[in-house]
Order: structure tokens, then C-alpha cells, then sequence
């Protein structure tokens, strides 16, 4: 059974993408969770960063690398069909190297809500490339999720997004806030949402990146 190296659940976007990919096609493995105050992820991460899936010999680091190793074993990770395998690939590469304005003002920090400072163009933009890539996705392919009837690795990768929309609250169309609503509905969503409230660390680097964009306005979090 392979083996999946994680950080914090409450701010680790990287984490939470392989993550719910393995729990929704119900593919097993065993979590380990290496908190980033300890932040010794070298001793199992070639690149000293997680994710990291371990499976026997073969040792997989960054999200997209993990998603096409499981999708050579497992059936599902992206869809059957080759029009939408094809968009759900593009999206996903998509989110892994872009949206920056998004994933920097907008963080991953699942356990407060934040008044944002101000929504500048860059942020205006992402949010408006997100409406397209969403209504695009279930206009194309019938949803509810991003490419058609199932969940595949597109929604993984969009993930994290639903909890930066929670937290935040950016203006978005009315079709992605129900999109993302419908993500944070899956249970094993739920379990990581439960288990990020429950995380009684913090990280001071990831705290003090939401007080540079916003004012926190609940904190949800143990104590």
C-alpha cells in the first residue's frame, strides 16, 4: 500500500490535491502527516517538498507527477473519454502553473474567514478565468464536476479553491460558487475540512501571508 506524505490540512493546498483524488476513487493508502513546523520533508521528498507518495521502491513527488503515476495503475483519474481527458489535462496543468494573483492573495487557510483588502486586477482576472474554466467545463461536459459525471484529477486540482472561496469570499459567478459548494460537500472534503479545524498548529509564515491581503474576521481553528 503506498504511502502518502502531507503537511498541515488546514493551509496545504499541494497536500489536499492527491489527497482527496486517492480518497474519491477509493484507491488505499496510509497518510502520513509531517506538520510544517517540523518541516523535515527531505528525509522522504527528493525536492524537500510535499506531496510525496512512497509506493515500495518508487518514490513520487509533486501533485501532477502522483496524479499520472495513479492514473497508469487506477482506472478514473482522468476521464474515459479522450475530448474530456484532453480539457480535464489542461485544466489541471493549468492550476499547477497559474493562477498565482489567486493563490497568493487568496491562500489556503481552511479554519478563518477573512475580509480581503481590496479585490486588485490581477485577483479580478483569476477570478474571471475560474468562471470560464468552470462554466466551460459543466457547459461542455454535462457536470456536475468539471469534466462530466465523475470525479476525476481536474477536480482534485480545483480543489483547494474551494476552501480559498470559504475563506475569502471573492466575487464569483453564480455557477462557481455552486460548483465549488458541490466539492466541499464530498465527504472525504469534509473529513480533510474537520481534520484542518482540529489542527491545533500554526504557521506563522502562512498566517502572516493573509494579514498582508486581508483582515481575519473569524477564526475557526482549535485552540
Amino acid at each position: 500500500m503506498p504511502t502518502l506524505y502531507i503537511a498541515n490540512k488546514n493551509y496545504s493546498s499541494w497536500s489536499l490535491r492527491p489527497w482527496v483524488l486517492l480518497h474519491e476513487l477509493g484507491i488505499p493508502f496510509d497518510e502520513q502527516l509531517v506538520p510544517f513546523h517540523v518541516g523535515k520533508f527531505g528525509g522522504f521528498s527528493p525536492s524537500g517538498k510535499v506531496p510525496c507518495l512512497v509506493d515500495g521502491a518508487v518514490t513520487v513527488w509533486d501533485s501532477l507527477a502522483i496524479t499520472e503515476y495513479l492514473a497508469e495503475a487506477h482506472p478514473g483519474v482522468w476521464p474515459a473519454d479522450r475530448i474530456a481527458r484532453a480539457f480535464a489535462r489542461c485544466v489541471a496543468a493549468e492550476m499547477h502553473s497559474g493562477f498565482m494573483p489567486l493563490r497568493t492573495q487568496c491562500g489556503m487557510n481552511c479554519g478563518i474567514r477573512v475580509k480581503l483588502h481590496r479585490v486588485d486586477a490581477a485577483l479580478t482576472a483569476d477570478l474571471a478565468r475560474l468562471d470560464a474554466l468552470v462554466a466551460d467545463g459543466l457547459a461542455r461536459f454535462g457536470g456536475p464536476f468539471l469534466a462530466g459525471a465523475a470525479f476525476t484529477a481536474a477536480d482534485a486540482f480545483y480543489a483547494p479553491v474551494a476552501y480559498r472561496l470559504l475563506t475569502f469570499a471573492p466575487p464569483v459567478a453564480r455557477a462557481t460558487s455552486a460548483y465549488f459548494a458541490r466539492l466541499r460537500e464530498l465527504p472525504s472534503m469534509q473529513a480533510w475540512y474537520r481534520a484542518a479545524l482540529a489542527e491545533t498548529w500554526r504557521d506563522a509564515a502562512h498566517d502572516a501571508e493573509v494579514t498582508e491581503w486581508g483582515t481575519v474576521t473569524q477564526d475557526l481553528r482549535a485552540a
